[in-house]
Formats: structure tokens, C-alpha cells, sequence
């Protein structure tokens, strides 16, 4: 087909439907992290015995709680990109933001009621229903984003998830002093309600599907995707790709990232208080720090590894190797740096732990609460980040590999022969 450009595919003028899917889309992902990542403030302030009322659960059970909601997410990882494409990004992402929300709603009285084991099975069903987010959330940015508009649509979309973080965090420790900790899940589940009826009315699995759109903006989607005319389905080569290190330094570079990201998205606050004293409050703002840092960061990152391909100072592997060596061997470092911080330096920790996660990373904390323990835990999470992304640098790449390209059927052969 070629190269699609600006003269051959004009960009239509003003905003379009596409950037009010790329809204949506945004508000879906800040959503579902903050009601990912909200337990990790409401049980610092439910199992806090300076309250009238508490939950006099064992550190052991805190950490089973926290980490339930992950039980659920790895379990539909692989199989929910194989259901957005044949359902479509629309029905499935409407299903996880709806049920999170009914159950941030419910989860106050599952706590009174049964305790942690049925709080477990609520975070477990939200893990459960959030893998289908990622998953759809490519689905659908790979229907509405044009080529010459993915880097900026598909940044502010992805970044919906450091915002939602830290607008969690920020703002949990007020809620839960003006209302309660039940505040923190009735404020998550309300605004996911809202946020469900709107993408319901104005959500679209594509261009071509969409109620709103006008002709002139599908034609320009379409053409800049390559999608005019009939469009053909190949099958995936499994053997090839699960033979291909460049595959699997992907993924180990990826789950390094997500070693630390994720487990310091649900203990900091925790830390925050059982480690360094910080009351609900400062808490909140304080563990919000790093991701606002995140958030801000990811805007000029992006812009620079463009910029870097765009004028060929470096390849594209380099480029991204670059980066990814940055985002995991600098917090590797700054979690070295924390491990050696003089206990009670809240100034110091904060900045160590701002620096590890605002360079796209994050810190592993777990319940300990000796300096020297908490030392192995950032050891161990340090040794992590430098042996996947060394991984990565050895064997990535960002050459297609020979499996991508879709193998010729008979059928097809036979069109080219007539056609010449």
C-alpha cells in the first residue's frame, strides 16, 4: 500500500470522535488503577488501632490481601487479547470498570460482614475482571489511533494509569479522614458507575461501528491503518514466537519492570506508616509523589525517544534498549541507595523512592519491619531490575522478526499469478 502521509491522508480539522474515544479511554485507565491500587490506602487506616473502630489483622493477612487482586490479574492475561479481538475492546473494558466498580461498592459491607477471606475473594474478582484492561485497551487503540496521531493518544492513554495512581493516593488519606475508609471504595465505585453509562452512550469497538462519526474521519482513520478494502486474518505462528529471544527479552524486561511498579503501587503506604510514621494524610501525598513524577516523566521520555528515531542519532534497538536501561538499572541503584538511608530520613526515602519510580520503575517493600530485612527486600528487587534488562539488551530488538510477516496461502499465490 505504501507509506501514508500528511498530503496523501489529510488529518481532519479540529477534534474528531477519535479523540473523545482517546478521553474515554484515558478516564477508563485512570479508574481502574485507582480502584487497583485503593486497598493499599484504605488498610492502613482499617487496621490502624487508634481508630474506634478496627480490623485486628495479623501483617501476614494484610500482605495475602494486598496481593490477592493479582491472583485474579494473571489468570486472563493471554486469554483476554484473544477475546477483544473477537468480541471487541468495547463490551469487555464496559465489563471490568462496571463490575470493579459494583464491587468497590460492596466491598465496605464484605468486610463487616465476612472479614478479610471474602475481602480476598472481592480483590480477587477485580484482578480477575481488570486483565481484561490492557488487552482491550491495545485492541482499541490499535481501531481508533491513526499512525501519524499514536504517539501523543496512545501516551495520554496509557498515562491514565500513573495519574490514576496518584490522584488515589493523594487524595484516599482525606477521604478517609472526612468519611472513612469506606469513603475511599464509595468514591472509586460511584465515579466508575458514572464513567460506565457515559461509555456506554458514547463508546465505539471501532471507527466503522461508531454512531457519532463523520465519513471523512473513518476514511482518514482507515487510511492511515492500511483497513480500505477487504482485510485478511492470518494464524498466529505459537511455535516461532515461543522460540524467539527477542520475544522473551521482552518479556523479561517487562515483568522486571513490573517486579517493582506493582508491588510498591500496593505496600508504599504501608511503608509509608509502619517504617517512616507518616500519618493518613502526609501519607497520601507523600506515596503520590513518585507517580506524579511518573506521570509528568512519561510526556518528555516519549517525546525524546521519538525525537532520538526521528533524527536516526541511534537505532531504534538502541533506542529502546537505552531507555529501558534507564528505567530499570536507575532504580536499581536508587534502590541501593534506600537500603543504606539512615532510618527516620523521611526526606531521603522519599526522594530515593520518587527517583525509582519517576524513571518508570518502582521499588519492592514487603512486611518487615527490621532496617536490615527491608535491606534484603531492596537488594533482592535491585537484582531483579539489572538481570531482566541486562536480558533485554543482550537479545532484544526491534527488527521484524521472519514469524511476523504472514505466510503466503495457496489462495493468495494463485491471485498474484493472475493479476501478473
Amino acid at each position: 500500500m505504501g507509506v501514508v502521509t500528511e498530503e496523501s491522508n489529510p488529518r481532519p480539522k479540529g477534534l474528531g470522535i477519535r479523540h473523545v474515544q482517546t478521553g474515554l479511554l484515558f478516564l477508563a485507565m485512570l479508574l481502574a488503577f485507582t480502584m487497583r491500587v485503593n486497598m493499599s490506602m484504605a488498610i492502613v487506616d482499617m487496621t490502624d488501632d487508634r481508630n474506634d473502630s478496627y480490623f485486628d489483622w495479623s501483617h501476614s493477612v494484610q500482605s495475602v490481601i494486598l496481593s490477592s487482586f493479582f491472583w485474579g490479574y494473571v489468570i486472563l492475561q493471554v486469554p483476554a487479547g484473544e477475546l477483544a479481538r473477537r468480541f471487541g475492546g468495547k463490551p469487555l473494558i464496559t465489563i471490568s470498570v462496571s463490575v470493579n466498580s459494583l464491587i468497590s461498592l460492596a466491598l465496605p459491607f464484605a468486610a463487616d460482614i465476612a472479614g478479610w477471606k471474602l475481602v480476598c475473594v472481592c480483590r480477587i474478582l477485580q484482578g480477575f475482571t481488570q486483565a481484561f484492561i490492557y488487552p482491550c485497551m491495545h485492541h482499541l487503540i490499535s481501531q481508533w489511533v491513526p499512525l501519524q496521531e499514536k504517539g501523543l493518544l496512545s501516551t495520554i492513554i496509557y498515562a491514565g494509569g500513573q495519574l490514576g495512581i496518584a490522584i488515589q493516593l493523594l487524595s484516599a488519606g482525606f477521604i478517609a479522614s472526612a468519611w472513612g475508609w469506606e469513603g475511599i471504595f464509595y468514591t472509586n465505585g460511584v465515579l466508575g458507575a458514572i464513567w460506565t453509562v457515559l461509555y456506554l452512550i458514547l463508546g465505539a469497538d471501532s471507527p466503522e461501528s461508531s454512531k457519532y462519526i463523520s465519513k471523512e474521519e473513518v476514511l482518514y482513520i482507515q487510511r492511515s491503518l492500511g483497513r480500505v478494502g477487504e482485510q485478511k486474518r492470518y494464524p498466529a505462528p505459537w511455535g516461532k514466537i515461543l522460540t524467539s529471544l527477542p520475544f522473551w527479552a521482552v518479556i523479561a524486561g517487562h515483568c522486571g519492570q513490573n517486579w517493582g511498579f506493582f508491588t510498591l503501587m500496593t505496600e508504599m503506604p504501608t511503608y509509608m506508616s509502619k517504617v517512616l510514621g507518616v500519618d493518613l494524610k502526609s501519607n497520601g501525598v507523600l506515596s503520590s509523589l513518585p507517580y506524579l513524577s511518573m506521570y509528568i516523566l512519561s510526556f518528555p521520555m516519549g517525546a525524546m525517544t521519538d525525537l532520538i528515531i526521528r533524527r536516526k542519532w541511534l537505532s531504534v534497538s538502541t533506542t529502546r534498549k537505552l531507555f529501558n536501561t534507564i528505567g530499570l538499572w536507575g532504580p536499581a541503584v536508587a534502590l541501593i541507595g534506600l537500603s543504606y538511608s539512615p532510618a527516620g530520613n523521611l526526606v531521603l526515602a522519599v526522594v530515593m523512592i520518587t527517583v525509582s519510580v519517576g524513571i518508570n520503575a518502582g521499588t519492592y517493600v514487603g512486611y518487615m519491619t527490621e532496617p536490615s530485612e527491608w535491606r534484603k527486600v531492596f537488594f533482592v528487587a535491585s537484582g531483579v531490575y539489572f538481570f531482566t534488562n541486562l536480558f533485554f539488551i543482550l537479545f532484544a530488538t526491534s527488527e521484524r522478526q521472519p514469524w511476523n510477516e504472514p505466510k503466503e496461502t495457496e489462495d493468495s499465490i494463485a491471485d498474484k499469478q493472475r493479476d501478473t
